[in-house]
């Protein structure tokens, strides 16, 4: 049995929740869909990416076959596919773009390659 902490929580360290918390504020992303924060929905995409998730049935039958590891894995409220539906059409997908642009590619960038 593994003790540790599973790769998926482990890549998502890499992102600083301070400035994504900035990206949220300066787009008024947290508006609309209650119960669902955006750190959430932002983790819920970041993991349909990484593991190659085709549509929001996929990306919510592999997150509820995770369902006890969802809490270890950073989420902090159940995903339904409705809940995903509903924030991706209410929510500005330039917070996305603008954090990747901003946070990502610039700390990526100065990395050394292998």
């Amino acid at each position: 049995m593994n003790a540790g902490r599973t790769v998926f929580s482990q890549l998502m360290e890499f992102v600083v929740i301070d400035d994504f918390r900035a990206c949220v504020r300066r787009y008024n992303w947290h508006y609309k869909v209650q119960g669902f924060s955006c750190w959430d929905q932002y983790l819920a995409m970041s993991f349909a990416q990484l593991t190659f998730r085709e549509g929001l049935r996929d990306i919510e039958a592999c997150l509820r076959s995770l369902e006890k590891k969802l809490y270890h894995m950073g989420f902090r409220s159940r995903i339904c596919r409705s809940t995903l539906v509903d924030a991706n059409e209410s929510r500005d997908w330039r917070i996305c773009a603008d954090y990747a642009q901003r946070q990502l590619i610039h700390e990526a960038r100065p990395t050394p390659p292998f």
